[in-house]
């Protein structure tokens, strides 16, 4: 930890981590209600359940996008944040949303549109919210001593997230009106600007792990900025394709979403390769595997698995099934959530000064978690194909494939399990480190800085004790 309020991230991952819990706790409430076992029923429906999974995911991962801006921006800029009393006031104010949304959903009081349901209310508390964390980061920056291309696409990706958010307030009568600008909130936030902050954060940890000059680094980002923007806007035509909209977006939509995977392909690629050029001898391996593993599973399950039911002749058929889950979940875990256990992973030693990087219980959190999720979407996608097929081919009754295709259930239920008990052990490390503390301050001369900083004698001779094969953090 290089400045004293970059401890502010401590408390936005503690309250990630808290948040992501409950998700998969409303998980396992819906999984068993598909199997049958519905002892929960009258207090939690599954239309509750259902709303309340999705919502955590969405504050949860946000809370992990400012937790990882309030630790790079201030190391990025070289500046202390501008208020550190107000990024508290602001974590208060996003935790009060979290649980008033979650207790309103189970007294039904809630919007109607799919993922943005939490009420009217709380959405003008939403935006003063943001506005007061965008206050900070973008003060920060400007005050800052430099303005790396890293923090300004990371900056730029939450401004946008920030901005995207209001079509999602205004209401129409038309159902078509409503559900064309929905979109532009939900696709444009996770198949878009959600594409920068993962970027930035990305770019951000390579170059810390990877020892490889930041100017390289840099230079990747640009294309994936291009890529994002390119084929995620107008990618968002598959959600148009039979919502009572102009036909052309059958081809729009068809032809950009065929180009997204281009994007997730640059991050794999990039950090695979930013890897294969780095020295490899940063200390923090599970930070390292988080980092690698979001950019290749984002490509797969974002990439791959929505390109495989988004062209308009398979998604007749796939939209609003099981299919849609699978890729749902492989692409949030690993475009986004993957990417935010990364930045904790990284942060944790430098906030707390206990230098434990290579736990078993890290390195089992990462593997279990990530088999778990690979099961759970490979139960999907079969219940999914099995799913379409009667449905749409034999034309059976939604309910009585339901009842067939619940065993797949049983082993998703299972899969999960696996998953859970590697986020318990993420937990458990994360708890395990402590609370951050003064003493593990560092030093502008010697804190993060990546070997190739050293390496190259970007530092006066007087600030280059430290060698490569010591812990850099």
């Amino acid at each position: 930890m290089k400045y004293k309020s970059q401890k502010v991230a401590y408390w936005f991952f503690g309250l990630c981590m808290l948040l992501f819990s409950l998700q998969i706790v409303y998980g396992f409430i819906m999984g068993f209600d598909r199997i049958g076992i519905q002892g929960l029923h009258e207090i939690i429906p599954f239309n509750v359940a259902r709303a309340v999974h999705t919502n955590l995911l969405v504050v949860w991962l946000l809370t992990g996008f400012m937790g990882a801006a309030y630790y790079i921006i201030p190391e990025e800029a070289q500046h202390e944040l501008i208020s550190v009393k107000w990024a508290y006031v602001q974590l208060i104010s996003l935790a009060v949303v979290g649980v008033v949304a979650i207790v309103g959903f189970h007294f039904n009081h809630w919007e109607g549109r799919k993922f943005l349901e939490i009420p009217r209310e709380l959405d003008y508390l939403v935006v003063v919210n943001v506005l007061l964390f965008l206050f900070l980061i973008i003060g920060t920056l400007y005050k800052g001593k430099q303005k790396t291309t890293t923090a300004i696409v990371l900056v730029m990706g939450l401004f946008f997230a920030a901005l995207l958010y209001i079509p999602g307030m205004i209401w129409f009568d038309s159902q078509v009106m409503d559900s064309f600008f929905r979109w532009w909130v939900v696709h444009l936030w996770v198949e878009g600007v959600w594409e920068l902050i993962m970027g930035g954060i990305l770019s951000f940890l390579l170059i810390k792990l990877t020892g490889v000059d930041r100017e390289v680094i840099e230079k990747w980002l640009y294309v994936i900025v291009g890529l994002t923007f390119l084929s995620g806007v107008l990618g968002t035509g598959h959600h148009y394709y039979y919502i009572g909209v102009n036909k052309i977006w059958l081809i729009v939509g068809g032809i950009f979403s065929a180009l997204e995977p281009l994007a997730f392909l640059a991050m794999a690629l990039f950090a695979v390769n930013m890897y294969r050029k780095g020295e490899k001898s940063h200390p923090n391996k599970i930070a390292l595997f988080w980092t690698i593993g979001a950019s290749i599973v984002s490509f797969v399950g974002a990439g791959l698995l929505g390109f495989a039911h988004t062209l308009p002749q398979t998604n007749l058929y796939t939209h609003g099934t099981l299919v849609t889950a699978m890729h749902g979940h492989y692409a949030f875990w690993g475009a986004y959530a993957m990417i935010v256990l990364a930045i904790i992973s990284y942060a944790l030693p430098n906030l707390t000064g206990r230098k434990r990087y290579n736990s078993t219980q890290g390195n089992m959190a990462f593997w279990l978690s990530n088999i778990g999720m690979l099961g759970m979407t490979v139960a999907f996608g079969v219940a999914g194909v099995v799913q379409v097929y009667m449905e749409r081919k034999l034309k059976m009754d939604f309910m009585d494939v339901q009842n067939e295709i619940s065993i797949h259930f049983v082993v998703l239920l299972i899969c999960a399990t696996m998953f859970t008990t590697g986020i318990a052990l993420f937990i458990y490390d994360f708890v395990k480190y402590g609370r951050p503390t003064d003493e593990a301050l560092e030093g502008p001369q010697n804190g993060n800085l990546s070997s190739s900083e050293i390496k190259i004698g970007r530092y006066p001779a007087s600030k280059q004790k430290i060698t490569i094969s010591e812990e850099i953090n």
